[in-house]
């Protein structure tokens, strides 16, 4: 059984909404630079969003429930559920990873220095419980998870989703991801030697690694009979979910890629399809080195060496726990409008990659997509995506 998307919600440094995402990537614009959301002696590009959020609820404090408070109010209101959720069974999914960890730093540094510490930031840090605080802003009253599984989490978000609508736990679930940028990870990424001093280039020969970014993507899922009572007509679903770990390693893929593969053919057989249905690939593609190289050789050998495939991070940057439920939104957003970009920063191929990234802006006819999550600790999941006839 399928899951309807009825609403879609994006933020992230390709637009603060819909629209301005699909002009960003229809004119190639890349919105970078040094980050300013805090200091840093980095000299490395980042992916900010610069606009107006919604302000957190008291006591919270969170970038990130800001980021995905935007993002949901875009995609309730899609899904003409934005007046508000009273008597239907509404679960709230999210995945993050600064959010549930990271954004206590004025509790660590106190306690570093005085050996004492308010309580104040690990309140806040209680009350900044992603799921639980968009289901308390949205009036939700299903089930909620947080799921932290580093940069697959909000992959992994939509697919309890998924989980949730088939059981008959909820009718409804708004699911997604979101991150902010942080000074952790930005100088744990770069002691681990994966970032790039110039825009990412997923899939290319040249390389130097990632950039970080920050946003939310969101769902509205709702069961067939759920969207047709209250008269929605949905023109996309979620199809199918797989997940598998490999473990080979604390932070890289493992090299041939087989728990990748997995969660494809997870995903494919969840959704009854062939691999050949699959117009085009929205790949993790974080550019560095060992992701590209794995990704890249496991989907030419699922898929062929002339799969269509596109990293959509060149537009983003890594936006961590908020990757796999954003990049499944810009899928969604590729189907429905009938084009994906170019992948953003692809120029030469790769001789250790057996397929090429798009170069151009393409059209796309097909109803069925995939994109692809990888995490440290040898996370993998997938999302197969459809469009209606």
């Amino acid at each position: 059984m399928p899951a309807c998307i009825t609403g879609i919600g994006v933020v992230s440094a390709a637009g603060f909404n819909r629209a301005d995402t699909l002009d960003s990537f229809a004119e190639g614009r890349r919105h970078f630079g040094k980050v300013t959301r805090f200091e840093s002696p980095l000299d490395v590009p980042v992916f900010e969003v610069h606009g107006p959020l919604p302000a957190a609820p008291a006591g919270s404090e969170s970038r990130t429930l800001q980021l995905a408070l935007h993002a949901v109010s875009e995609a309730l209101s899609e899904a003409g559920l934005g007046a508000g959720l009273t008597g239907r069974r509404v679960g709230v999914c999210f995945g993050t990873t600064v959010a549930s960890q990271l954004n206590d730093m004025d509790f660590y540094t106190a306690y570093r220095q005085t050996g004492t510490a308010s309580l104040v930031p690990v309140e806040r840090f209680l009350k900044g419980n992603l799921a639980e605080a968009v289901a308390r802003a949205i009036g939700a009253q299903g089930p909620r998870i947080t799921v932290v599984n580093a940069c697959s989490s909000s992959a992994d978000a939509v697919g309890v989703a998924l989980a949730w609508l088939r059981c008959g736990l909820c009718d409804c679930v708004v699911a997604g991801g979101a991150d902010e940028l942080n000074r952790i990870p930005l100088c744990g990424f770069h002691s681990l030697s994966v970032m790039s001093r110039e825009p990412c280039a997923p899939f290319d020969r040249d390389r130097q690694g990632l950039n970080l970014g920050e946003g939310a993507g969101v769902l509205v899922l709702e069961t067939e009979d759920a969207a047709r009572r209250r008269g929605a007509v949905p023109a996309l679903d979620v199809l199918g979910y797989g997940a598998a770990c490999d473990a080979h390693h604390l932070t890289a893929p493992r090299p041939d890629g087989t728990g990748l593969e997995q969660a494809i053919r997870l995903s494919l057989a969840q959704a009854g399809l062939e691999p050949a249905a699959i117009d085009f690939v929205n790949a993790h593609g974080t550019a560095t080195r060992d992701n590209d190289r794995t990704e890249g050789s496991v989907l030419a050998r699922v898929f062929g060496p002339s799969v269509r495939v596109l990293s959509t991070k060149g537009y983003t940057g890594h936006t961590l726990g908020a990757a796999g439920a954003l990049e499944a939104a810009f899928t969604a957003l590729g189907l429905r409008a009938g084009w994906v970009p170019a992948s953003a920063g692809f120029v030469n191929q790769d001789p250790e990659i057996p397929l090429e990234a798009l170069r151009t802006h393409t059209v796309v006819r097909g109803r069925y997509a995939l994109s692809t999550s990888l995490a440290f600790g040898g996370n993998n999941a997938a999302l197969v995506l459809g469009r209606r006839v």
